[in-house]
């Protein structure tokens, strides 16, 4: 295919990915899972002709080739290939990229494009918001573990798979996060799979915020239950859903959202589940750890830890590491580990992964002083970002969003930001919804004062080029 004509690729265009909807009721209009319903927002006024130009094939995305005609399972893999030599080395080779170093405020990265290795990089695309993941002790934790227990499992959880160090581990979380119990499960995807097919029926109802992370949207399709979905923290709308249905109800709800940043409103949500005789759970990936007076979470923060039924989040974001858990009552955590089929019949999570885990959560718990430079770098950031007038929509967080928009010159833009000596991981469909691509930026504890203020004069700069900022 040349890639100056586009038109190569239109005989296999086909429409986006199905989507969980919900039915119009009560003049509210359908919802769809992870699409965003942000109001436009007005665009700096520039030339067209003077933007930066893209190649013909970044036109097309992943939908064009989610359905295809024909009875051969493996029909659409000749075009998708086609179209993916031509666009890969024009944007998307920016996934997946060869880190060289630990995930710190600085690493080495392979470019996969030229073959170089760029060093010195600052990193606003890593999670690890405490900064632990590559601390001393945190190391030595996992030698010591290393040399006991060998590199992995052997095992699920429920043969051989589980070690005195997940036993403590397991209930060292739960102990921190004030439940009866908790359920380690080998990644945080896992684990909001195996809770919620774990818990609920064909028959029941789940009703979840727009926003909710794939694993939740996953998580519900696996259980068969009624799925909906209500407008992003419009309490109003979660209570239009849950009305009239007289079965099991769980809603669902995120700490904070992982591609906006911005916190639930789990006030206004627990009344009406309380209400509508809903049970809850918070997802708290982004948000435990780093929110309320101990690290807790969102709950803590806000005042509502009790009222909440189910509490979930991972270890690779704040502690640094891998995994995920759920807590809450010792009944519910009894019967989780016979139903949870994604912890169930997965290996256990590595008892090397498990002793850094440890470690990190030990040091979470002893340094508050983390959390404290951690939200100062997140005003000062916010403060850099907002002075040169980036659009960094609602977040209040450590997650900050740079709202692009442009679907075609994102990465584009990327390419351009990782010349400059910046880390950061373009976002485009399907992790957010068509025409709404954005970077995500995370924030830790870890980075200093100079390399925030010299990460931020590189993404003005570039957004400067395109026509994003002023």
């Amino acid at each position: 295919m040349n890639e100056a004509d586009p038109q190569d690729f239109t005989s296999h265009r086909r429409q986006p990915a199905k989507k969980i909807m919900t039915k119009p009721k009560d003049g509210v209009p359908e919802v769809e899972a992870g699409v965003r319903s942000e109001p436009a927002t007005n665009r700096i006024s520039v030339d067209p002709d003077s933007l930066p130009t893209i190649p013909a094939a970044m036109e097309y995305d992943y939908t064009n080739f989610y359905f295809g005609a024909g009875t051969d399972a493996f029909a659409l893999l000749e075009p998708f290939d086609d179209w993916w030599g031509q666009v890969h080395p024009a944007g998307y080779y920016l996934y997946e990229l060869p880190l060289r170093s630990a995930p710190s405020t600085r690493v080495d990265v392979e470019d996969t494009k030229t073959g170089e290795i760029r060093r010195g990089l600052v990193n606003f695309a890593s999670y690890n918001y405490l900064g632990l993941s590559y601390r001393p002790e945190v190391k030595e934790a996992i030698k010591e573990a290393a040399d006991i227990y060998g590199g992995g499992s052997s095992g699920s959880p429920i043969l051989s798979g589980t070690t005195h160090l997940h036993e403590q581990f397991s209930a060292e979380v739960a102990a921190f996060k004030g439940k009866e119990a908790a359920l380690i499960f080998p990644t945080g995807y896992s684990a909001n799979v195996g809770t919620i097919a774990g818990l609920m029926r064909s028959g029941d109802l789940i009703v979840a915020d727009q926003y909710a992370h794939a694993s939740i949207v996953d998580g519900m399709i696996l259980s068969k239950a009624k799925s909906r979905f209500f407008r992003h923290n419009r309490a109003d709308d979660l209570d239009r859903k849950l009305k009239g249905f007289d079965g099991k109800k769980l809603v669902i709800v995120e700490g904070v959202y992982s591609m906006d940043g911005d916190v639930t409103a789990l006030a206004d949500i627990v009344a009406v589940c309380r209400a509508r005789g809903a049970r809850i759970m918070i997802d708290e990936a982004h948000s435990a750890f780093v929110y309320g007076a101990t690290g807790k979470g969102v709950v803590e923060d806000i005042g509502l830890d009790d009222e909440v039924d189910i509490h979930l989040g991972t270890f690779s974001k704040s502690l640094g590491g891998q995994g995920g858990y759920t807590a809450g009552s010792l009944k519910l955590i009894n019967y989780l580990r016979g139903f949870s089929r994604s912890r169930f019949f997965s290996c256990a999570l590595s008892p090397v992964v498990v002793a850094g885990l440890r470690k990190a959560l030990e040091i979470a718990s002893n340094e508050p002083e983390l959390r404290t430079k951690l939200w100062k770098n997140v005003a000062y950031m916010q403060k850099l970002l907002g002075d040169a007038e980036v659009p960094i929509g609602d977040s209040t967080s450590q997650v900050i969003p740079i709202m692009v928009r442009d679907d075609a010159r994102v990465l584009a833009m990327g390419e351009e930001l990782f010349r400059e000596g910046v880390y950061i991981n373009p976002v485009i469909y399907p992790a957010v919804g068509k025409h709404k691509s954005r970077f995500r930026m995370s924030i830790s504890a870890a980075h200093t004062s100079e390399e925030l203020e010299e990460g931020a004069a590189a993404i003005v700069r570039v957004l400067q080029r395109f026509g994003i900022c002023p």
